[in-house]
């Protein structure tokens, strides 16, 4: 019997061999454990389920905060997603229910069939979802940035009658020979909402350009090139670099834009410029490159040369005009002047309102907006108002007298406030923070910095203040609107002296200072102010962004008694006259000015809040004023010359009010005294530490009490060695540091997260030769901007991990031994594949023994690099194998890029018509 079983044992053995080999054994051996194990896989599942549902639960999560901040969710993480949705784990939970209902092991053939299909759906379900725990685990990249689109949308608009000049712009816009395309009307017509409407069009159409550009030009009398500049620079995703000359960035610009067939829309000229000279090429014929212009003169159509192709803006007809001024009603009121009784009088009256509007869209806007929600008893009053403005009135006055029903409409705070813009220049915009900043020192917020946010957002409403920028901070005023304020200043009481953005070399004469209560000569070419005024009833003086101004007369300010406000910031000035008379002085700016010293005096002007004496490179002594003004909220003195030198000197405990302090300061022990338990470090937003002697390292940590700190500037200290980003008490809110002249400096040390450098979006490296690496900046997981230069130590900016693990056990010995362990372990964890999550630009400058930047690896938002000066860099972290994602610009000069060592040939082809700008 035994040889039997030997010999039949001996038969098999090759089959079963043959069946192995095949996978068939394993495939029935997991059909049987599905069958005997079906209670356990299925509690597995369950429990698998559970664990899924919060993994993906928090991938969502994760997924919505991308989407909140208009990114786009990661395409593995959306296969995953619909994977999870796939599963279908309901339905099995409901067979397995039958099946444990109705059946038994055993009991019969079919119901074995059926245990063996529940149990195999079972086991593969339960496989499924923990590969899809697994994957959801290890996801790090949730979302990314959209990649810029050819055309940015603008705010969507209803239009009323302007389908004939939209086509009739489209129709010269498609002709070959029409390169440069004028339109032109009145203020207010409509010119800026057909130029948005145009642009959106563009979107929808089939195209050959690859870039349109959107610039708001307003130039007035003086031609903001900077602001235009920078409108293309950030259109294509170039770096900007605000102390590079304008020529200079020009000549860049023309560069960038001639490598592109582009369209570019010139909101509001209004005088003629030549397009080189802000950074853009004319565009011809051969170049397939467009440029519409709108202004209010068709001479400067002509002067631009878009002679031959030109469209002139007509005012709505009345059926359009009544469209307009309906949409602008309620609900409720709409339906009040439409309907069709024998006796609607509110009909009457609201057409009445209408045709005064004299077809002028803007009026239409603005006087819609003004009577949207009158009642039926109101609207004989309003057009009897708005009647009675226009009477006697002809042109601009008529205008005007149409759109004062809306002024009339706001309280007279509001009014105050809104009258208030008017002091600033036509073109540009105008700060939010500064506009509250000073209509608090006038007083018409009643120290209430909210309810001027309110006002800013109810003028919006009503459409006398137009939001301005991508991050709503700013506002502005359209020109026709501003006009109306001015118009209404003149009907009133009050006497303003506007002249600001008008190019003026020469300020106004001494006798139209007289009568003023507000003036401004703002942003002009002044370049002295040689008399005393006599105006004791000016309450505020704008006298900023004169940059060649460096005299005034010693009794300028003698008779200003009732000044609340004084800007002279950016100017040249060295000195302030005398001030005591300034008695009744709120806000007083002086940063970004050459001023020497303050006056001995200046501790008179008790009423004082606001001093901002930031960036004065030449102060060397306030004369202990500071501490004497007892109702400072915001005292500024960031990298300004003048800083505290000695323990004694800090003495702003007097500063009861005192919310917001930028310092300087050169000692280590006045740093020591000012991080201490007090309100002083409580309010501590900028610091600035300079020639700090005998300072050898920097903890982050210690300088826990200054829990607001914003910006840290750390320059010239010598004998600086280390600076330590740890993860002891981590509250630390930097979001900008710069360090710079640091000769000593070999080392930065920044701990795994949570560190104290982990919200840092900006970080300037300069003239600091003994670094050799910057490694350490993996670990800034928000920076958006790096900026290297002159650093003549840094052969590398990013070490790879090996050299650097190396470099991390040096240092500890020089540093708190757990600490910098931390610091190590991660190091040699680091896989590299979460470097730089959000880092948009690269700036390297003259770094002569730069050999590399890092080994290639992923840079997901990376849009711009730029290497200056940089004669030893041979090689750029990008392959054949990179995923340029974001990339847009690659910058340097021609002879840098000729030398670079590329491995792939076709690829530095590829990468030159593609990316490569020289500059």
């Amino acid at each position: 019997m035994a040889d039997v079983i030997s010999a039949a044992g001996s038969c098999l053995q090759p089959l079963c061999e043959c069946l192995d080999g095949t996978g068939m054994l394993d495939v029935a051996a997991r059909e049987v454990a599905s069958f005997l194990h079906l209670k356990s896989n299925w509690s597995d599942l369950d429990k698998a389920e559970k664990l899924l549902l919060a993994v993906e639960t928090t991938v969502r999560a994760r997924v919505t905060a991308e989407l909140d901040k208009l990114n786009i969710c990661d395409p593995q993480v959306q296969v995953w997603l619909r994977r999870v949705e796939e599963l279908q784990l309901d339905a099995i939970d409901e067979d397995y229910s039958q099946l444990m209902k109705y059946s038994c092991l055993g009991q019969c053939t079919i119901h074995a069939h059926r245990r063996t299909s529940v149990g195999r759906r079972v086991l593969e379900a339960l496989d499924e979802a923990n590969k899809l725990i697994e994957e959801g685990r290890r996801f790090k990249k949730f979302g990314f940035k959209p990649l810029p689109r050819i055309v940015d949308p603008l705010p969507q608009i209803e239009t009323f009658g302007l389908e004939t000049m939209l086509s009739q712009l489209h129709d010269l816009f498609e002709k070959g020979d029409s390169n440069i395309i004028g339109v032109w009307g009145q203020g207010g017509v409509g010119k800026t909402t057909l130029l948005h409407v145009f642009n959106n069009d563009l979107e929808k159409k089939a195209h050959d350009y690859q870039v349109v550009i959107f610039i708001e030009v307003s130039n007035s009398e003086a031609l903001n090139t900077m602001e235009i500049q920078q409108t293309i620079s950030e259109r294509l995703n170039l770096p900007w670099n605000d102390a590079e000359p304008i020529a200079k960035r020009a000549r860049f610009l023309i560069k960038a834009l001639a490598r592109k067939r582009f369209v570019i829309l010139l909101d509001d000229v209004r005088k003629k410029f030549r397009l080189e000279d802000v950074g853009i090429p004319t565009p011809d014929t051969n170049s397939r490159s467009k440029l519409i212009l709108t202004s209010r003169y068709q001479e400067v159509c002509f002067q631009m040369n878009a002679q031959r192709s030109l469209i002139k803006m007509q005012i709505l007809g009345n059926d359009a005009s009544w469209e307009l001024f309906l949409s602008k009603l309620s609900k409720e009121a709409s339906a009040a002047v439409e309907s069709l009784g024998l006796q609607n009088t509110s009909r009457e009256h609201a057409m009445a309102i209408a045709r005064s509007c004299g077809g002028l869209p803007l009026a239409l806007n603005v006087i819609g907006t003004a009577v949207a929600g009158l009642e039926e008893s109101e609207w004989k009053s309003a057009a009897d108002a708005i009647a009675t403005n226009m009477e006697n009135i002809n042109g601009v006055d008529e205008m005007f007298g149409q759109l004062k029903y809306s002024y009339d409409s706001l309280t007279p705070t509001q009014q105050q406030c809104f009258l208030y813009c008017t002091l600033f220049p036509e073109y540009g915009s105008i700060s939010k923070e500064q506009l509250v900043d000073y209509w608090l020192a006038e007083g018409l917020l009643l120290n209430d910095c909210e309810k001027g946010y309110q006002i800013i957002r109810s003028l919006v409403s009503a459409c006398l203040l137009q939001a301005s920028g991508s991050m709503s901070t700013k506002v502005k005023v359209h020109h026709v609107i501003r006009q109306l304020g001015l118009w209404l200043v003149n009907k009133s009481d009050a006497k303003f002296l506007v002249q600001s953005g008008m190019a003026l070399d020469n300020a106004p004469s001494a006798g139209e200072w007289n009568e003023a209560t507000r003036i401004s000569i703002m942003s002009n070419n002044i370049t002295e102010l040689s008399f005393s005024p006599k105006c004791k009833k000016v309450t505020t003086l704008l006298m900023q962004n004169n940059p060649n101004l460096n005299k005034m007369s010693y009794g300028f300010f003698r008779t200003m008694s009732s000044l609340k406000v004084l800007d002279l910031s950016y100017t040249a000035i060295t000195s302030l006259p005398e001030c005591d008379t300034l008695v009744a002085l709120e806000h007083l700016n002086l940063s970004h000015t050459h001023i020497m010293r303050l006056p001995e005096r200046l501790w008179l002007l008790k009423e004082l809040r606001h001093l901002d004496l930031s960036v004065t490179v030449a102060l060397e002594d306030t004369l202990n004023n500071c501490s004497k003004l007892h109702k400072l909220k915001v005292l500024n003195l960031f990298r300004s010359h003048y800083g505290i030198r000695d323990v004694d000197d800090l003495n702003l405990d007097s500063l009861k009010e005192l919310l917001f302090l930028g310092i300087t300061i050169y000692a280590e022990d006045v740093l020591k005294k000012l991080n201490t338990p007090r309100p002083l470090a409580k309010s501590t937003h900028r610091l600035n530490l300079k020639y700090c002697a005998d300072m050898q390292s920097i903890k982050i940590s210690d300088l826990s009490h200054m829990e607001h700190l914003e910006e840290l500037y750390v320059e010239s200290c010598y004998d600086l060695n280390t600076v330590i980003a740890d993860a002891e008490l981590t509250t630390s809110q930097l979001q900008f540091l710069t360090l710079s002249v640091l000769p000593s400096l070999e080392s930065v040390l920044v701990a795994p997260m949570s560190h104290n450098f982990q919200y840092i979006r900006k970080l300037i490296i300069s003239h600091c030769p003994k670094l050799l690496n910057i490694t350490w900046v993996r670990r800034l997981q928000l920076l958006e901007r790096l900026v290297i230069s002159h650093c003549d130590g840094v052969l590398e900016i990013v070490e790879d991990e090996e050299h650097y693990g190396e470099q991390m056990k040096m240092q500890d010995h020089a540093s708190d031994e757990q600490e910098d362990h931390a610091m190590v372990k991660t190091s040699r964890n680091d896989t590299g594949q979460s470097d730089f999550p959000k880092l948009r630009l690269i700036v390297l400058t003259g770094l002569k023994k730069l050999r590399s930047i890092c080994k290639p690896r992923e840079f997901p938002c990376l849009e711009t690099l730029r290497v200056e000066d940089c004669p030893n860099l041979r090689s750029i972290p990008l392959s054949s194998t990179h995923n340029y994602g974001k990339l847009k610009q690659i910058c340097g000069s021609v002879e840098w890029w000729e030398k670079l060592q590329w491995e792939n040939r076709d690829e530095v082809a590829y990468l030159d018509s593609k990316y490569f700008i020289p500059i």
